[in-house]
């Protein structure tokens, strides 16, 4: 379902940015499942370039019972920009569920302003996608922005729909990058480090995803993909901080 976005995916970011593989701890790079009505395997990818500190996307395949397609985008830090997260998740080919976001380090006007702002026309021009859908694991005022897309969907508009919008989301975002202006003050590089930091705590903390992971690959494996990959500037709960 999904493949077609993850080839997207590395196909622009191999045109635009000079990548380096960025290592991903031993045993968490794939893992094959046989617990479910069908095998599953996840896969996952990890870069980083000048401009990108870690590039991060995984595929979860378990046939016609789920695929998954999960990804976070986190600029160097001495850009103050939105990482760009991305969530699409097809379950039996039925429940399709998309979200895709430019989400804020900071919520004050003048940071909205120059970073989320620019997506308006985008979000006006996608307003199916767009279904003001209750968010059961976070708080839609922090780290996500108002132009969020986040729905669900059918198939069809998946391939057509969701695929143009994933497009159109990728270009700007790239373009926001190439205009940035490098920051050079190290209390704001600080800054920008802090709210990374903060942001793969509060994700570790309320992902619901890890669920999903524990049921296909077991509960050691998924502790340690969540907090050794996809969140690794986050502690466990028993030792991190929890808001």
């Amino acid at each position: 379902m999904y493949k077609p976005f993850l080839e997207h995916l590395e196909r622009s970011l191999q045109e635009r940015f000079q990548l380096q593989k960025r290592s991903i701890p031993t045993g968490l790079e794939s893992c094959t499942s046989e617990r479910g009505r069908n095998p599953a395997t996840i896969n996952s990818w990890c870069y980083q370039s000048p401009e990108l500190r870690k590039i991060r996307y995984t595929y979860i395949d378990a046939g016609a019972s789920a695929q998954i397609f999960n990804s976070v985008i986190y600029p160097s830090h001495e850009y103050d920009l939105p990482l760009l997260g991305i969530d699409f998740l097809s379950f039996g080919q039925v429940k399709n569920l998309i979200v895709m976001d430019f989400q804020p380090l900071f919520q004050d006007a003048a940071y909205l302003e120059k970073y989320i702002h620019p997506l308006k026309a985008l979000h006006d021009k996608y307003p199916e996608l767009s279904q003001n859908l209750e968010m059961k694991f976070y708080d839609a005022n922090q780290y996500f922005s108002k132009y969020l897309l986040f729905a669900k969907t059918d198939p069809e508009t998946v391939k057509t729909r969701v695929f143009e919008a994933f497009q159109d989301y990728l270009n700007l975002y790239w373009q926001m990058l190439a205009n940035a202006t490098p920051l050079y003050d190290q209390s704001d590089i600080q800054r920008i480090v802090k709210a990374q930091k903060d942001y793969d705590q509060y994700s570790a903390d309320r992902d619901p995803a890890s669920g999903l992971f524990s049921s296909y690959f077991g509960h050691e494996w998924s502790e340690k993909f969540l907090y050794g990959f996809l969140f690794e500037d986050a502690m466990p709960l028993a030792t991190g901080v929890s808001s």
